[in-house]
């Protein structure tokens, strides 16, 4: 999903700067490809034990469930890749990120449907959830939006999970798509009372100033 016709611009021109003043500004060296709109929030909560799967939202919460899966793997090699960090946030089914008591900041921001996990040496990740809704009254598709922090590595947004079924993903929405990690589409099947989507992670691909973007 394309953030910003902003970020996609400026991005590409200060990826390099941002690696080279990272040690001199906190923001810089914080994120990688490009300003990353709330992302600080990949910080700000997150559990110091994590493992393969994230649960953003639990059974009681009102929605279609959705279970994603895939593998986050190096851009070059297609290695599995082991110790990264995936954040994710949602809406909920009613399209707004429903906030919790005492949340401030860019996690106010991101509402209670949010989750951590951290891949094993096989790359793998699950997460369990609801189908979002889109934002009531626009036109952007419903999405999920991801973080990624590789071990070492600013964290940097990829392209948001968006639904391949979606009367709101138009021809239009998919060309402007930047890519970023791979394709954020999923084609979705629905099975034992859920729906169950696939999307495989390539690190870098796409991301300004990444070393493996070449």
């Amino acid at each position: 999903m394309n953030r910003r016709t902003l970020v996609k611009t400026v991005a590409a021109g200060i990826a390099g700067l941002l690696v080279a003043g990272a040690s001199r500004s906190g923001w810089a060296a914080a994120t990688l490809g490009g300003p990353c709109d709330s992302c600080e929030a990949i910080d700000d909560g997150q559990p110091t034990t994590l493992d393969a799967t994230a649960v953003l939202a639990g059974t009681a919460e009102p929605g279609e469930r959705l279970v994603v899966e895939g593998r986050i793997l190096h851009r070059v090699g297609a290695m599995p890749a082991a110790g990264v960090v995936l954040y994710l946030w949602q809406t909920d089914a009613a399209g707004h990120y429903r906030t919790a008591p005492g949340q401030r900041g860019a996690a106010a921001r991101h509402g209670v449907l949010r989750g951590w996990l951290r891949t094993g040496s096989d790359g793998r990740y699950r997460i369990e959830t609801i189908r979002p809704a889109s934002y009531p009254g626009q036109t952007m598709p419903a999405h999920i939006h991801a973080v990624v922090r590789e071990p070492g590595r600013p964290y940097y947004y990829i392209d948001d999970f968006v639904f391949d079924d979606d009367p709101l993903l138009t021809a239009a929405e998919r060309r402007h798509a930047e890519g970023r990690g791979g394709s954020g589409i999923l084609s979705l099947q629905h099975e034992d009372g859920r729906w169950h989507g696939r999307r495989d992670i390539r690190l870098g691909l796409r991301i300004p100033g990444h070393p493996e973007d070449a």
